[in-house]
């Protein structure tokens, strides 16, 4: 099936090409054929517009788009669409003030059935409010094979007003991404220390049914005690999971978050999806809430790299088959300590991360 580009698909490209990116890697990140780049930028190099020229924004790119091609923002459909979004107008207002535009277009379609397409609902929303989140442009890494690599991290969703204790208590979430399928798995947790760490990635390996031969993390206290560039001292508990599980772990560097890239560009995206606007009236029904979410919404997005498939899609069709097998009985935790011996025989124990 031929692909059609919309108004907003071509300012896309346009912002593409012309922070200086080559017409393969435009392509590559947008997940369309080079030669599509070629023929859209075309108008623009013969009107003498060359990449990193001065700045143009979205409105100034769409105003020369459509005289370069009248045919991609059809008027007749743009209103057909708004009026559909219209009685919905206040729910938009509520959404736009807390998650991006493209959060808000997934909870509108989820909750009233709004079948419209995306680049409409954009261009309503900037039309109708003034504050719209640019538009990010998303760098193209290279791939890594199924069944490799994943990369996990605790990223802060936000405050939770807990009806058990009526104090606000503050909320993480743990994340796991599959390089390949991109399938995501979350967790949210009130505590970050080892004991919820551990548990996590069992939770994460029992929801993929499998574990990667690969984990990128993080130089968090819970999963290493010495950050080093070429040897990392792990965590003593921790490296008796990557043992028992069969699953190398690979510090990131410090500081570094472009080491794990896949999991850091998640992180807003979990919290404006899963949490943003949402009440929970207990944290057992925010855990439930969550194992949904990854499959029925996170599970069903449509990351560009996976060209218009969905990575609970890839997962099925490519990735689960190649995972390592979990075994039979999960992890127990261990709690190392060294004991000391007092001037009354008597031992004292302190509790060490490893």
């Amino acid at each position: 099936m031929r692909r059609t580009f919309g108004m907003t698909d071509l300012v896309e490209i346009m912002a593409h090409w012309y922070a200086g990116r080559s017409y393969t890697q435009v392509a590559r990140s947008l997940g369309i054929d080079r030669g599509t780049v070629v023929k859209y930028t075309a108008p623009a190099r013969a009107e003498g517009i060359v990449p990193g020229g001065p700045p143009l924004s979205a409105e100034q790119w769409r105003g020369k788009l459509r005289g370069w091609f009248p045919k991609c923002y059809d008027k007749q459909l743009c209103r057909r669409s708004w009026e559909a979004i219209d009685p919905h107008h206040g729910r938009v207002a509520e959404l736009v003030k807390v998650v991006p535009v493209s959060v808000a277009y997934q909870r509108l379609a989820d909750e009233v059935g709004l079948a419209v397409s995306y680049s409409s609902f954009r261009r309503y929303v900037r039309s109708q409010f003034d504050e719209v989140r640019p538009e990010e442009v998303v760098i193209w890494r290279p791939p890594v094979g199924a069944g490799e690599e994943a990369q996990v991290d605790y990223g802060y969703l936000g405050t939770w007003p807990d009806p058990a204790t009526g104090h606000q208590r503050r909320v993480w979430a743990f994340s796991m991404v599959l390089s390949y399928s991109r399938h995501l798995f979350m967790r949210p947790v009130l505590r970050m220390d080892q004991a919820s760490w551990a548990d996590c990635h069992v939770a994460a390996f029992a929801f993929f049914s499998g574990c990667p031969a690969r984990i990128v993390l993080d130089n968090l206290r819970a999963g290493v005690i010495k950050p080093d560039l070429y040897d990392p001292k792990l965590n003593r508990s921790y490296a008796e999971l990557g043992a028992y599980y069969n699953v190398l772990l690979d510090p990131a560097r410090a500081f570094h978050p472009k080491d794990k890239p896949r999991i850091e560009s998640l992180q807003k995206y979990i919290k404006t999806s899963f949490f943003a606007g949402r009440e929970f009236s207990s944290f057992a029904e925010m855990l439930a809430v969550a194992t949904r979410w990854c499959t029925e919404v996170a599970g069903r997005r449509a990351p560009r790299a996976l060209e218009g498939r969905t990575p609970l899609q890839v997962f099925a069709a490519e990735e689960a088959g190649a995972l390592r097998p979990v075994p039979a009985m999960p992890f127990e935790l261990a709690t190392w300590s060294r004991p000391k011996v007092g001037p009354d025989a008597h031992v004292l124990t302190e509790l060490v991360a490893g």
